[in-house]
Parts: structure tokens; sequence; C-alpha cells
């Protein structure tokens, strides 16, 4: 397996472009001959991609995530998880949710100051802002553009709430910014541990924060006083399924204060990511995996509904949610996230006036 693993764009998770839903035409490489091509030299290599977006803050309308407001200082993410569900929503931009989901990265270089923008409106009342929800702000650029950071920066001279969702060690760069608004209730971080084993790490998620580089972030950022929680996420039925308990003893440990999780669903083009992957990874094991993934979801790969993809349904479903609770009951009884506290929001004065608010 491992030869054919070499064959192989190294780091990546799609392997392929899969078709855009919504684009009318397609392009290949075609030889007039019709000879084998050597292989694309730009292959693996990563884009970034300024784009202008008019405003930062999205409405988020699902019923099933525990946020209404969200900013995504990157769209496309060099993570390359393969069961990602932002890939689709790449599509959106005209690339594909396969490979250009991790090599085409669009980052908003503008976020900060048009979060400021939103913030200093007089119409704003502060609500929760939930940094990623769609895809990582952690992800590797970031370490050099910094987007993210600015973004914290503005958060906290408003004094404004703000969670963080993500899986990558880099926001222990920032507990500079992120202590500080602790002590003041105006922040919580999410992150996400999907296996404690490294072996499945590396393949299913190539380009995150190694296992124990997680671990590490969990201790880190619970000792500087940060709310944190841990998400077990996604549980793939068949694969990682088994690692409930002991990730959350784990985070528990090290002092997270709250769990959740949610099943896989291969909605769109997900489904053929993750199939390609899943085949060519561990070809002995795919056919049983796709079943039991599809009987957490009323027999299809993907799931909709409302109240109930998140979690799934059926006898799969329902031995992972009681693990899920003897593990929260055994190892983080008595703990819970604390309340934002939206009484230290402040508008910056402008032009010599003072704030009233």
């Amino acid at each position: 397996m491992d030869t054919e693993r070499e064959k192989h764009i190294k780091g990546r998770g799609a392997q392929v472009n899969t078709h855009n839903r919504f684009a009318r035409h397609s392009y290949e490489r075609v030889h007039e001959e019709a000879l084998d091509l050597p292989p694309d030299n730009d292959a693996g290599r990563t884009s970034f991609i300024p784009v202008h977006p008019k405003t930062i803050v999205n409405t988020v309308r699902s019923p099933d995530v525990g946020m209404v407001f969200s900013i995504n200082p990157y769209q496309g993410c060099e993570h390359g998880c393969v069961y990602c569900y932002a890939r689709n929503s790449h599509e959106y931009w005209g690339y594909s949710a396969g490979k250009d989901f991790e090599e085409k990265i669009l980052v908003k270089e503008r976020a900060s100051e048009l979060l400021r923008k939103k913030l200093s409106s007089p119409s704003w009342r502060p609500r929760p802002i939930a940094l990623s929800g769609n895809t990582d702000c952690y992800q590797p650029v970031e370490k050099k553009l910094e987007i993210t950071r600015s973004l914290l920066e503005v958060f906290s001279e408003f004094g404004h709430p703000v969670g963080i969702i993500t899986k990558n060690a880099l926001v222990q760069r920032d507990l500079d910014i992120l202590a500080p608004m602790a002590e003041r209730n105006l922040v919580k971080v999410v992150l996400s541990v999907t296996t404690l084993d490294e072996n499945l790490r590396r393949i299913l998620e190539p380009r995150t924060a190694s296992v124990a580089k997680r671990l590490e972030t969990i201790e880190k950022l619970s000792k500087a006083g940060i709310p944190l929680q841990v998400m077990v996420a996604p549980i793939i039925p068949g694969l990682n399924s088994n690692e409930v308990l002991p990730v959350i003893k784990e985070a528990a440990a090290r002092g997270a204060l709250n769990a959740g999780y949610t099943m896989v669903r291969l909605n769109g083009a997900v489904a053929e990511v993750f199939e390609e992957w899943l085949l060519r990874t561990m070809p002995d094991r795919a056919a049983k995996i796709l079943r039991y993934i599809a009987e957490t979801h009323g027999g299809k790969l993907g799931d909709s509904r409302f109240k109930t993809r998140m979690k799934g349904e059926g006898n799969f479903a329902d031995a992972v949610r009681q693990s899920f609770q003897i593990a929260r009951k055994r190892y983080m009884s008595g703990r819970s996230m604390p309340e934002y506290d939206f009484s230290h929001f402040r508008r910056p004065p402008r032009d010599g006036q003072l704030s009233f608010f």
C-alpha cells in the first residue's frame, strides 16, 4: 500500500478534481496524438488568490450548529481532510471540491478592516461570532499572513465575544491575545481531534497538526485559562468510531471543559473524494466503511436533514451516542464552558467623540 501512495500527490487528501456542478464546461490536458503526458509540474503546489468581499461576517442559518454568525478568513483549505463538508462550497467560487479545494486558497486580505467596519456600525449589537465554521482559520498560510490574528486584535479592541474552531496548533501563537480576552469571558476555543492514531491522522488529514501537537494545544490553552471544548469530529463508522472514549479521556486529562461530536456525512462531491481516498488507502475495508456510513444516514452517504444529519440515526449512531454520553459523564462530570460576557463591548471613539455604548 505504501508503494501505491508514493504514486500520488504527497501531502494531499484529494487526488482528483471532481466535477463542479455549477460549471458548464470542463478542462482537460489532452495530447493531440493521444500520448501519455508527464505529471503536471504544478501538482501539489498551492496558489493563494486574493479576494475582496464587501462584507466579512456571515449569517449562519443552520439550526444544527451552535453559531449565528461566522467569519472565514480563507476559502479552501490546505489541511486536505478527505471528509471535509466545506469542499462543496469551493464550487461556488468556480473551483472543484477535489484538489482545487486544497490547492487554490482564496485569501480575504481586508478581513480585519471589514470586521472593524461591521462592529463600528451603530446598528450592530454584540453577538458571538465564530472564526471558521467552514474552513479552518488557522490553516498553514495563516502563519505567514496573520489574518486571523488581525481579526482577534479587532475583537479584543472592541471587547467583542468570539469563538474559534480549529484543528491546528498554530492557535498557540495567539495566546498573548487570547488569554487576556479569556479573563473577560470573550473567547472560547473548539479544537477538533479526529483520532489518536497518528498513522491514520497522517493520511486522513495530511496537513493538519499532529495528534501530539493537538493534545499539547489543549493543555497549553487550558493552562492559560482559555475555555476549550474538544470535538471528536467527524466520527467515521468502522474507522475511528472506537475512539470516542479515548479521545475524550485524553482531552479531559489536559483540561478540556466540554466535548462534542459529529457523524461523517458525504454530501455532493465529498463522496467522490472520500471514496477515491478509501479505495486507495484501505481497499480491503472500503466497502464495509461505506456501508456503515450509509446505515447512519438512512441508506445514503450524504444527509442534508436538519436535526439528523450531524448525529445520524440507526443502531450504529445510537451506539456512538451512548459511548459519547458515557465518556462525557466519566471524564468531564461537573465541567462546563463559561458564558460570554457582552458587557465589555465598546466602540472606539471616532472624531474625538466619546463612545456611549
